[in-house]
C-alpha cells in the first residue's frame, strides 16, 4: 500500500487539505495527517475548524526511521502556509522527498510559499493562486497561469480550493491509477 502525509498547520485551508485526505483514502492509500509548526496534533485552519492531525512533524520524523513515504501534500491557507514554509524539518522532508524522487505536490498558496524553498520546483512548470506567483523568486519563469492543477515529473501543483478536487484526482491517478481514479470520480458524481 502506498502512504501519503498531508501536512496541516494553524491556518490551512480545509478544502485543499481534506479533499486529497478524502479521496486518497478511498482509493486505498495510506494517509497521514502531519501536524507542522506546532507540537500540539491539534490544529486550527483558516475557517476555524479544529482537527487533530494523527501525529505531529517531529513524531512522525523520529518515528519513520529514514523511510519516506510515496508523497507529500502541502495545503495552502493562510497562514497556514506560512507556518509550513517557516518550519525547518517540513522545508528538509519535501527536499528530501524531491531528491528521491517522491510524489510533491502543493496547493494555493504553497507552491510559491512553501515548495519555492526547496528544490522540487527546480526545472519544472507549476501553478498557484491568483498573484502568488511573485513570492516564488526566480521559479516564476515556470509559472503556467490559467490550469486547474499541473503535473511536471514528480511535482504536482494547484490552483486554490476551487481546483481541490481536480489536484487531489491528479493524486490519486498518479498513486492508485486510472481504475481507482475512474471508480472514485464516478462514485462522487464529478463533473
Amino acid at each position: 500500500m502506498k502512504n501519503v502525509v498531508i501536512f496541516i498547520a494553524d491556518g490551512s485551508e480545509e478544502v485543499e487539505a481534506f479533499t486529497p485526505v478524502d479521496y486518497l483514502r478511498r482509493a486505498g492509500l495510506d494517509v497521514t495527517l502531519v501536524s507542522v509548526g506546532t507540537e500540539s496534533r491539534t490544529v486550527t485552519c483558516s475557517h476555524k475548524v479544529c482537527v487533530t492531525a494523527d501525529i505531529t512533524l517531529e513524531a512522525y520524523l523520529s518515528s519513520c526511521g529514514g523511510v519516506l513515504p510515496d508523497a507529500v501534500v502541502v495545503p495552502g491557507g493562510m497562514p497556514g502556509t506560512k507556518n509550513i514554509a517557516a518550519t525547518a524539518s517540513a522545508i528538509s522532508f519535501i527536499n528530501a522527498m524531491d531528491a528521491e524522487k517522491k510524489l510533491v505536490c502543493a496547493i494555493c498558496a504553497a507552491p510559491a510559499l512553501v515548495l519555492s524553498k526547496t528544490t522540487a520546483l527546480e526545472g519544472k512548470k507549476w501553478t498557484c493562486y491568483t498573484d502568488m506567483e511573485s513570492e516564488a523568486g526566480d521559479f516564476k519563469k515556470n509559472f503556467v497561469e490559467g490550469k486547474p492543477f499541473i503535473h511536471d515529473s514528480n511535482v504536482i501543483t494547484g490552483r486554490g480550493a476551487g481546483t481541490a478536487e481536480e489536484f487531489a484526482m491528479e493524486i490519486v491517478k498518479t498513486l492508485a491509477g486510472e481504475e481507482a481514479w475512474r471508480r472514485i470520480k464516478t462514485s462522487t458524481l464529478q463533473r
